[in-house]
């Protein structure tokens, strides 16, 4: 299976002019950079890229120096291996990237599992700073379920037919327009799906998402979450059907320093769906911090 190319694929991406590409070890990462101030970290969740900051990042990017990462084995970040896919490990590899380009951010502001990644780094890498987690994937599965996700995910991550499989199956169960709304009730624009749609009919993006679920432990980050002294923020659609508000009630308990704010009317993608709701949002909260 070959990589998703830049010159071809990734001509519709949004802010491609700011696009750049930084190698470390064997990796070779896609890294967009804008605006100027105070240097701001973004991580997407699971499955995405770059484009879903694509309307609020030039909003953060009017105060703030702007850095949006493509995730291990996600779109056009590329070379990473597949079984250093786990919360600490993804963590190590964007600490060293971190390193590479120069980059101490004032702040991070991460997506579902973006969030945890985001939590991990403060952890394990002396991230002291406040952390934004929108629509955050923290809280591990209840009961039973904690270890069977894990273990499915496993095993269909080991089968190299599957991301093929899931990735031819997108146009059959409606398209990546209604996949999206099933997954996660947010209605998004025209160039949002575009981009979705070709992350989610290619079989290497695919199989890196399959290979983060695969080895994915929130139970261990659990654990140590009343060890984090950053102040948080956690932003959730009160829509949200991937991640229910009573589990992001939960992780807000665990947090030493943690706030809520709950969005009426929007989804998994509220950034996507209202950008200037969520850019003010943390604009306040990071004024505050400071």
């Amino acid at each position: 299976m070959s990589d998703l190319d830049w010159d071809r694929e990734g001509l519709l991406w949004p802010h491609r002019e700011t696009s750049t590409f930084v190698t470390t070890g064997r990796a070779r990462w896609h890294v967009q950079r804008m605006g100027k101030g105070p240097p701001l970290l973004l991580l997407h969740g699971t499955g995405a890229s770059v484009h879903s900051w694509r309307g609020l990042m030039p909003l953060l990017a009017q105060h703030h120096a702007v850095t949006a990462i493509d995730l291990p084995r996600h779109a056009f970040t590329q070379g990473h291996d597949a079984y250093a896919m786990s919360l600490p490990a993804m963590a190590r590899e964007i600490a060293a990237l971190m390193d590479v380009i120069a980059l101490e951010p004032a702040a991070i502001v991460g997506h579902s599992a973006g969030a945890a990644i985001a939590l991990q780094l403060a952890l394990d890498h002396g991230f002291v700073g406040p952390i934004i987690g929108l629509s955050a994937a923290l809280r591990p599965f209840p009961g039973l379920l904690a270890q069977i996700f894990p273990a499915v995910a496993k095993a269909l991550f080991v089968n190299p037919l599957v991301p093929r499989i899931f990735a031819g199956s997108v146009d059959l169960t409606g398209g990546a327009k209604r996949f999206l709304w099933r997954s996660t009730h947010s209605r998004i624009d025209a160039g949002g799906i575009a981009c979705y749609r070709t992350l989610l009919k290619h079989p290497v993006h695919a199989g890196g998402a399959l290979a983060m679920m695969a080895n994915w432990d929130l139970p261990a980050l659990r654990e140590q979450m009343d060890e984090v002294g950053n102040p948080v923020l956690l932003v959730h659609g009160v829509n949200d059907p991937a991640i229910p508000l009573a589990w992001v009630r939960d992780a807000q308990g665990w947090l030493p320093d943690a706030r809520l704010e709950v969005l009426p009317g929007l989804g998994h993608l509220a950034h996507e769906e209202a950008p200037e709701t969520v850019a003010a949002l943390i604009a306040g909260f990071l004024a505050e911090q400071r």
